[in-house]
């Protein structure tokens, strides 16, 4: 499920992007592989994309890749506590499970409860992201409703020679971390290696009073537990790869992260989880005839999650425990095919593959499944007019077969203003936790009568570039059949909603002028049931119906200057709409300090008002934060 990106690709327009962020002008327009599997600019999407840089990280300072999304066009998050603890991301307002996410092409998330930890994912491994807002089932199978998110590893820089490099956090509740690693390469190679770390004492994640809050019924974490939810991680990354001059390339990517996790518990659910993410891949693309590119990919995810109750394990512990430890594994391979018809015409052509396996204390009525999918795709371009069509077929072991598909169709007038619409069909399977999770004391968990949630998505946009300054507009509409929910009033077994219905418009604005950079950007979605039944008219869970971010910033020579301001507006814990999450707003203020040739100190306060607020019904939110970072990043030559 990779790219068909040259690599000499991505060194170009990072070191372009790197040099734009040195000097104050403004970047080119990135390459990007996540909208159509296959290297475009970014200005040449028909769809609604963002893209973070290594650069942009580490101007904006992040804790975690969860801080780092929040509030992107059309992106909420719903968090349990601060670092480390569960998150679930919302993308256009579909399901947390709606949103695909590829590291290095590679797919990652439980299959048993079907999300990917992003809380786990370290934010210094990653040197950039591409976000694809819409339906790509028609590309990428199953899960994509919502979007795609591709985090891409640190890769080694083409300035010739091996670069160290190295960043030492401290910060509030007990924080200390760091990151140090080796990076290089030539015109032809390159290659990276990292080890990272991260340690938090944290702070009570579930409110005190959760366990009597309307008599413990639906109540957040139904506990009270003072204790502070501490959080420990380990990670390593390395790549390397090799392109022979007559264009054929070979690469490997891995990443491991592991996770020790305190959170608000009891006998019944536990208090203390290791936690591991595990992903590699290989890919080798080379063109038996100019005009054909083929790319052959195999790689593998695991998700593994063992479980504690006050030091012992908790399967062997509590003896009616059921979820002792549970490992997901994924396996996956893809051979791609572009074929070049004409100038400014591409047939992409490929077909999927992925295996998905279950290892769990929990006794599943099934533990696998696999999946074939082939697609096809169209680009041209004629004119001012711009046209993408794709249809892919999967195969399931589990749900047979299900067809989708994507059109979309640009235009560009004068003064390079554009006009953008699209149509696409996506679809979700039911996971494992929804089928097969086994009953407790004869209370129904599961529900193996689920149907795959199927989904139609309509959107139109109109963007503009003017170099100094961009914007875009992008109004949509999402349409879900059989949409799973999960309720507290049905003990969270899972059911289809006959109907859901997302109205939303996205809005950015960005400028750099005169050593200010500013980029703005604003959603307002209605995410609704429409079934026609009780909780008819309501806004579905966790999804607020307006959410705003400004980023803003200031080179001064040496030092640099920023804030981040972000607002969201009320939301629901429950499809009932009974348990209310009030808007709130938050402040972020940064600083750095480049002190010497490469080397930098960094400092941030967020929530620098200290804003009460839950994005999960009774859980605390992080309240004033500082973060203090010592920094050496050498830039490639």
């Amino acid at each position: 499920m990779k790219k068909t990106l040259l690599a000499a690709a991505l060194f170009s327009a990072t070191l372009a992007a790197h040099a734009a962020e040195q000097d104050g002008t403004a970047a080119l327009s990135p390459v990007i592989v996540t909208a159509t599997r296959t290297a475009i600019t970014a200005d040449d999407a028909l769809s609604s994309v963002t893209v973070i840089t290594r650069a942009d990280i580490e101007r904006l300072q992040p804790a975690s890749l969860p801080d780092l999304l929040t509030g992107l066009p059309g992106i909420t998050l719903a968090r349990s506590g601060g670092l480390g603890q569960q998150t679930s991301l919302f993308m256009r307002g579909t399901n947390s499970t709606h949103t695909l996410v590829l590291i290095d092409g590679v797919r990652i998330g439980s299959v048993t409860a079907g999300l990917a930890s992003l809380e786990q994912i370290p934010v210094e491994q990653i040197e950039r992201i591409e976000i694809v807002r819409g339906p790509r089932s028609s590309l990428y199978g199953a899960d994509a409703i919502g979007g795609v998110i591709q985090i891409f590893t640190r890769h080694g820089h083409a300035g010739g020679g091996i670069a160290p490099s190295l960043s030492l956090t401290a910060g509030s509740h007990g924080l200390f971390g760091g990151e140090a690693g080796l990076s290089g390469g030539d015109r032809n190679a390159w290659v990276n290696l990292s080890l990272g770390g991260e340690y938090t004492d944290g702070f009570p994640g579930c409110k005190m009073g959760a366990a009597e809050a309307n008599g413990g019924f639906g109540a957040g974490c139904y506990v009270d537990d003072p204790r502070n939810d501490a959080y420990r991680n380990w990670n390593g990354a390395a790549s390397a790869g090799y392109r022979w001059d007559n264009g054929t390339e070979l690469s490997f990517d891995w990443l491991r992260s592991k996770n020790d996790v305190d959170y608000a518990g009891s006998p019944y659910g536990g208090n203390y989880a290791v936690n591991e993410q595990r992903v590699a891949g290989a890919r080798l693309s080379f063109s038996p005839l100019q005009a054909w590119r083929v790319t052959l990919d195999a790689g593998q995810s695991k998700d593994l999650a063992t479980t504690y109750y006050q030091g012992n394990y908790y399967g062997t512990w509590y003896p009616f425990a059921q979820t002792g430890y549970s490992n997901s594994r994924r396996n996956q391979a893809s051979w791609q095919n572009d074929i070049t018809l004409a100038a400014d015409q591409l047939l992409t052509a490929g077909v999927d593959y992925q295996q998905e396996h279950v290892a769990s204390s929990t006794g599943y009525l099934a533990d696998n499944r696999h999946d074939t999918g082939g697609f096809l795709q169209y680009q041209g371009s004629f004119g001012r007019n711009e046209l993408q069509a794709s249809l892919r077929h999967d195969d399931n072991s589990q749900y047979r077969g299900h067809t989708t598909g994507a059109l979309a169709w640009g235009y560009r007038f004068g003064h390079d203003l554009r006009l953008l619409a699209s149509y696409g069909t996506a679809f979700h399977a039911p996971t494992f936790n929804d089928l097969y999770y086994p009953p407790f004391y004869g209370i129904p968990s599961a529900n193996p009568e689920l149907k795959p949630e199927q989904s139609r998505s309509g959107e139109l946009g109109l963007n503009q570039d003017l170099g100094a300054w961009n914007w875009a507009v992008n109004a949509y509409q999402t349409r879900i059949d059989q949409l799973i929910v999960l309720d507290p009033s049905q003990n969270y077994v899972p059911f289809n909603l006959s109907k859901a219905r997302i109205r939303g418009v996205e809005a950015q604005l960005g400028a750099s002028l005169d050593g200010w950079r500013l980029q703005g950007y604003l959603t307002v979605q209605q995410p609704k049931n429409v079934d026609g039944g009780t909780n008819n008219g309501n806004l579905l869970p966790r999804r607020p119906g307006r959410t705003a971010r400004i980023d803003l910033d200031r080179r001064l020579g040496a030092f640099g200057v920023g804030t981040t301001w972000y607002v969201a507006g009320k939301s629901y814990d429950d499809i009932a709409n009974a348990h209310r999450l009030g808007g709130y707003s938050t402040l972020a203020l940064r600083a750095s300090w480049h002190f010497a040739p490469d080397w930098q100190v960094q400092a941030k306060l967020d929530n620098a008002f200290d804003r009460q607020y839950e994005t999960v019904y009774y859980y605390n939110q992080p309240g004033r934060t500082w973060y203090l970072t010592l920094r050496y990043s050498p830039a490639a030559h």
